[in-house]
């Protein structure tokens, strides 16, 4: 059995055994993907995600790792939380943003 940790698609850290971790719906739910592919992430990944798009955002532009990385605050996000080991995880969640 392979003992390697899965690779998070946005930030392309691995994701160790206990990190909290989620599904993210590459085409939102309630944008008519029930069902749809999903892709693991770190949590702290996803909580990024949400917090910078709106789910027609996610469902119009944004519905591949590849186009999320692009979003300039996803890259951004992505260059900081690169720096931190895979298992970082803020004990307090910043406030929504978009732009």
């Amino acid at each position: 059995m392979d003992d390697t940790p899965p690779i998070c698609p946005l930030c392309h850290r691995p994701i160790p055994p206990g990190v909290p971790q989620s599904r993210h719906h590459l085409i939102p739910r309630l944008r008519g993907a029930k069902g749809g592919e999903t892709v693991l992430l770190h949590h702290i990944c996803h909580k990024e995600i949400h917090a910078t798009l709106t789910e027609t955002e996610l469902a119009r532009d944004y519905a591949t790792p590849e186009a999320l990385r692009a979003h300039p605050r996803l890259a951004a996000f992505v260059t900081w939380v690169a720096k931190r080991p895979p298992e970082f995880n803020p004990k307090t969640a910043g406030p929504r943003r978009r732009g």
